[in-house]
């Protein structure tokens, strides 16, 4: 694997997360933490979620420590919140990715689950911050819709398109 493809990836990441993030700061606070029928219960604490997947994996592949669940009712009052620290995050990885070689991509991470050790190839688990990403923002776009706010297209054809021009 080439770092050059997984930055390629992570800046989709960032491009797509700032779309559902513009349209999240169009609908109101009670919209943002109304009740929906997806996992997570409402958009405010997909977001979070996201949020907080990639700064659980990032941790995990740049420490090799899993790192506590962020206190959603503590720490995030608003989405202004979430951003702050979501922006702060976006650093952070890309000062990871950065300190990153091809060769580092093939190296092996672990950690401790209930059952024993597991063990990935590092730009396995980069890619699935990506893809996880992917399938909640999905989420995200069709509540955003339901309240009148479609993000429009957030595929990564219309990323590329868009980056070309």
């Amino acid at each position: 694997m080439s770092l050059k493809y997984i930055q390629l990836m992570f800046d989709y990441n960032v491009w797509a997360n700032d779309l559902i993030l513009t349209k999240a700061g169009e609908i109101t606070p009670e919209q943002l933490k109304a009740k929906t029928n997806f996992p997570w219960g409402s958009l405010y604490n997909t977001l979070i979620h996201v949020m907080d997947t990639e700064y659980g994996w990032r941790n995990l592949c740049q420490y090799n420590r899993r790192t506590p669940v962020l206190d959603q009712e503590h720490q995030f009052e608003t989405l202004t919140d979430v951003t702050t620290l979501w922006q702060k995050e976006r650093a952070d990885m890309q000062d990871y990715l950065d300190s990153l070689t091809d060769d580092d991509l093939d190296g092996v991470t672990s950690y401790n689950v209930p059952d024993g050790v597991r063990e990935r190839i590092l730009w396995h688990c980069l890619l699935h911050i990506v893809n996880h990403g992917t399938q909640h923002r999905s989420e995200c776009a069709q509540i955003l819709t339901d309240f009148g706010q479609s993000p429009g297209d957030i595929d990564l054809m219309l990323f590329l398109n868009q980056r070309k021009a």
